[in-house]
């Protein structure tokens, strides 16, 4: 295996690192407004990823950068033709970050209420454009011989990408609304696990219509096994929320989201953006990637820093793994319970995680 594949494979480790982890959290920012039936509620569910989702997004900014590095045409292309689509998401990302931030330092309900309906629609917007964007990365776009893209934005919403959008808006909800099961106690969680189950099917119809018809595009053998263990995880899945075993349901929307991505990226190799005008103009492992030599040192270097960043998140996960309710709440906090940190991360000692 060339040095070129392994970074196309470990680009797609990233991203599957990126929609497993801030997939669950842009679900929770969904339910916020789905699942919550007052601010308490939203404040529960809020501080569940309080104090994991800046490190989540960590992975995002890997994914990127080794992208810019690894293949600089595709990098070019890519964020050259998607600019309008990508400006959104990145601007959703910042008020995102500022909204859980700032929702907790002024007591007034006007004020709280804004930045919560920014933390709703900037994590729904995300998930749904991200669907749209790799729906149309793997179907391919129109580039020239120059590799440069010439369609409109117009053309980046066709119905397969849109059917894209919506599956990845559906699955990271279904994958949130797990992790609320899993993270929270009380009636939250009984209505989580209620709600997991009714998105867990819709999400299933739509995964499957999606991820068929993009199999039948473009896929090959190894795609259909990839596409059969989505299905049947998810499945496993809703199966297990529906039985009120959060961990194992977790567990199992993860690898839904890991054999999803798993299955676009198997489609797209060996391309990584496919031209609709000419095959021959599409880019490629070989004619996007960088020279040997930069490969040689981005691959030493990700051998350093990656056991460092996976360490650091396990840590993180390990500290906040207790379950929170609304009665961790305390009533005279303006925007998070007693000892919120940033985001409205709770420090309370609620009852410990269980499968």
């Amino acid at each position: 295996m060339e040095l070129h594949d392994v970074w196309f494979v470990l680009i797609a480790v990233l991203w599957t690192g990126y929609f497993f982890l801030e997939g669950f959290d842009f679900g929770v920012g969904v339910l916020t407004r789905l699942l919550a039936r007052d601010r308490r509620e939203r404040r529960v569910l809020i501080n569940t990823i309080g104090p994991v989702w800046d490190g989540n997004e960590v992975w995002l900014l890997t994914a990127g950068g080794a992208t810019f590095a690894a293949f600089p045409d595709w990098y070019a292309t890519l964020f050259s033709g998607f600019y309008l689509p990508l400006l959104l998401i990145l601007g959703c990302l910042i008020v995102r970050g500022v909204a859980f931030e700032y929702r907790a330092k002024r007591p007034e309900e006007a004020w709280q209420t804004n930045w919560e309906r920014a933390i709703f629609w900037c994590s729904l917007l995300p998930a749904f454009l991200w669907g749209v964007a790799f729906a149309n990365i793997v179907r391919g776009v129109a580039i020239d011989a120059d590799k440069e893209y010439v369609g409109g934005l117009v053309d980046l919403l066709g119905s397969h990408a849109l059917l894209g959008g919506a599956t990845t808006l559906a699955l990271f909800t279904f994958h949130g609304a797990v992790f609320a099961a899993l993270k929270t106690v009380g009636d939250i969680r009984v209505r989580a696990r209620a709600l997991a189950v009714r998105l867990g099917l819709v999400t299933a119809v739509l995964a499957v219509a999606f991820l068929g018809w993009t199999q039948l595009d473009r896929g090959g053998p190894v795609g259909l096994l990839t596409l059969a263990v989505t299905a049947g995880a998810l499945l496993a899945a809703v199966r297990a929320i529906a039985a009120g075993r959060e961990g194992w349901s977790f567990a199992l929307s993860g690898t839904t989201v890991v054999a999803a991505v798993a299955t676009l990226f198997l489609a797209l190799y060996p391309n990584v953006m496919p031209s609709t005008l000419d095959p021959d103009w599409s880019l490629t492992v070989t004619n996007a990637a960088s020279g040997d030599y930069t490969l040689t040192i981005m691959t030493w270097l990700a051998a350093l820093a990656t056991p460092l960043v996976l360490l650091y998140q396990g840590w993180t996960y390990w500290v906040f793994r207790k379950r929170i309710g609304t009665q961790h709440i305390a009533d005279d906090a303006p925007g998070g319970a007693p000892g919120d940190g940033p985001g409205g991360a709770s420090h309370q000692e609620p009852e410990p995680t269980r499968s």
